[in-house]
């Protein structure tokens, strides 16, 4: 059996933010931990996001309080983690997909012979879905849109989905969003 090894925790890839603000902590010394599950949430001037854990393992330390400006590479905690687990994940994004070969091969092995073999959807598509949201918005139209942002200026957690991979379908600009202007004409239009 391996030792626990200590690694720290970091901030990942936020984006254009250069400094956000820790301003809640979710987890705390002693918790276990999973993999992407989220340790804290931190703030910029235009959005609020979760930092997820890119290891398993039992908190240590936290090394950030309530109110601490944080960036991309700022440790964030110890953890004790096993020493096959200790290798950081590939992605750079906040989000990652784990595998389980192994899980998938025994799954296949006692898979019944009637049953056509899948097709691939993804390289490490599990089928498993982030499905933790408190408003589903259908459609990115004026309407989507607006609903969408002023959702998430509320504080709701949003999932907006579109027919098409590009947002925008209001207009001939692909990933446009509708002016006020646009919002208002269709707003008037409505009243007639």
């Amino acid at each position: 059996m391996a030792t626990p090894t200590t690694i720290d925790i970091k901030v990942p890839d936020i984006g254009d933010f250069d400094e956000v603000t820790v301003i809640e902590l979710l987890v705390k010394p002693g918790d276990t931990i999973a993999i992407d599950q989220s340790l804290l949430t931190v703030e910029s001037d235009k959005a609020s996001m979760e930092i997820p854990s890119s290891h398993a393992g039992v908190v240590q330390a936290i090394s950030v309080k309530l109110g601490d400006k944080v960036k991309q590479g700022s440790v964030v905690l110890s953890l004790d983690v096993q020493g096959a687990n200790v290798a950081p994940l590939e992605s750079s994004s906040p989000v990652s997909v784990p595998t389980e070969p192994v899980a998938q091969a025994s799954i296949a092995s006692h898979a019944p012979e009637n049953v056509a073999p899948a097709v691939a959807a993804g390289r490490a598509f599990t089928g498993a879905a982030d499905l933790d949201c408190d408003l589903v918005v259908l459609g990115a139209g004026p309407g989507g849109y607006s609903a969408a942002f002023r959702a998430a200026d509320l504080g709701l957690k949003v999932v907006l989905v579109e027919r098409y991979s590009a947002l925008g379908g209001v207009c001939l600009n692909v990933g446009c969003i509708p002016s006020k202007a646009l919002l208002h004409v269709a707003a008037v239009m409505d009243e007639v």
